[in-house]
């Protein structure tokens, strides 16, 4: 089996593409930020046990692995390359049957939004499945809505995978989507990353 690989934006991170599904198309991606959160998932298990490991995040055809600073890609990623392919080799389910992977405070849902308020959180929403969430993807990613502040006009996002410490993360949030959110939605004033 070829796996790609591909550098990240953030250099503790790189992407590995299967050329395979891995959570299947238009699946929401899930991060897994300790081995602790890793419970839900026997491939993002297995990756954790190379050393070095710091978080898995899976994408609807890739993995990204977040490693410690102090640890070299040359050391870690043969181990973690055939661990991947032998994982997907082997057949095994990606999340364990009825297992749910809660690793980061939920959003708030769209019901709990009234009148304009909705339409805001509606327009934001779309914003960032159609224009945000491809393209940091792309870079082994992920950028989740998790509330609107109505009053103070802030949209709270979480960032996942890749994107998740970064250090282009915040030039990205603030230069990119909160400009494009602020130019397409008059209502949003910032836009702030929450965990």
């Amino acid at each position: 089996m070829f796996i790609q690989t591909e550098d990240t934006p953030n250099p503790q991170s790189m992407k590995f593409v299967p050329g395979r599904a891995i959570l299947g198309a238009g699946a929401m991606g899930i991060d897994f930020p300790t081995i602790e959160s890793a419970a839900a998932s026997p491939l993002a298990q297995m990756m954790f046990e190379t050393d070095g490991v710091m978080g898995v995040y899976l994408g609807a055809d890739f993995v990204t692995v977040t490693k410690a600073e102090a640890v070299e890609w040359l050391h870690i990623k043969p181990a973690l390359l055939g661990s991947l392919a032998d994982f997907l080799t082997a057949g095994i389910p990606v999340l364990h049957e009825g297992a749910e992977a809660n690793t980061s405070a939920p959003a708030t849902p769209l019901e709990d939004y009234e009148g304009d308020d909705r339409e805001v959180v509606e327009q934001i929403i779309e914003l960032i499945e159609t224009r945000v969430r491809p393209a940091v993807a792309a870079d082994g990613g992920d950028i989740v809505f998790k509330h609107f502040e109505p009053r103070t006009g802030v949209v709270f996002l979480a960032m996942q995978g890749a994107c998740a410490g970064c250090p282009s993360s915040t030039m990205t949030l603030k230069s990119g989507i909160e400009n494009m959110l602020k130019h397409y939605v008059p209502e949003v004033v910032s836009v702030e990353a929450v965990a």
